[in-house]
């Protein structure tokens, strides 16, 4: 059955495993599916997932591949440095009888001079939530190897950020010769998933950066 409305695609990922356990040097969080949902289908609304092929550089376990995946994207491609996260996609594309999407488990600091020059798909459309660099245990400057990568890969990428952040991010995908044409505000709930946290939860504000490329 095809989806046609927003409501029906958050139903239609809720039930996308989450990670079964966080790793705090890759600052691992779940997405929420409404956000998950908004986003990929202002993408699909931009003309930017139907029909389209799709990279999701950083793809945990799935959630915004799946979600393209729902509305008509012709292929999609997840990579991620997590193993068990990647074996929880392969579970989950069994699961939905899904034939048009692959997942590898890779870091993408050894793939961004090698294997992504043996990948002969030319992306439509990149989808990446880097490392938000909120913890101090994360690879310091790793957003920008991720915003590099799906740039190198694709004609329009959407990237998620810290609200805190949007100066350098524009900044930064001029200085790569794109233009952002759209921002995606969310409060992005950070829930109690590291033994240091000592509330419940919180939310921070991201915005998720639509950039296309201009030469």
């Amino acid at each position: 059955m095809k989806i046609t409305k927003k409501r029906h695609l958050e139903i239609a990922i809720e039930n996308i495993p989450k990670f079964e356990s966080y790793n705090i040097k890759l600052e691992q969080y779940s997405t929420p599916s409404n956000i998950a949902a908004d986003l990929v289908w202002n993408a699909y609304s931009l003309g930017d997932i139907d029909d389209k092929s799709i990279i999701d550089l950083g793809c945990g376990t799935g959630i915004l591949t799946f979600s393209s995946l729902l509305i008509n994207a012709k292929l999609a491609l997840g990579i991620d440095i997590d193993s068990k996260a990647i074996n929880i996609t392969k579970r989950t594309v069994k699961e939905m009888n899904i034939s048009n999407s692959t997942f590898f488990n890779k870091d993408i600091y050894e793939i961004v001079d090698d294997d992504f020059n043996n990948i002969n798909t030319d992306f439509d459309t990149a989808i990446t939530n880097p490392p938000f660099g909120s913890q101090s245990r994360s690879k310091k400057g790793a957003d920008r190897i991720f915003m590099k990568s799906a740039f190198k890969l694709a004609n329009v990428v959407y990237s998620f950020h810290m609200g805190e952040t949007h100066d350098f991010v524009m900044n930064f995908y001029e200085k790569l010769g794109g233009e952002i044409t759209h921002r995606f505000k969310y409060k992005f709930p950070l829930f109690n998933t590291y033994e240091f946290h000592t509330q419940e939860a919180k939310s921070i504000d991201v915005i998720v950066f639509r950039t296309i490329k201009l030469h």
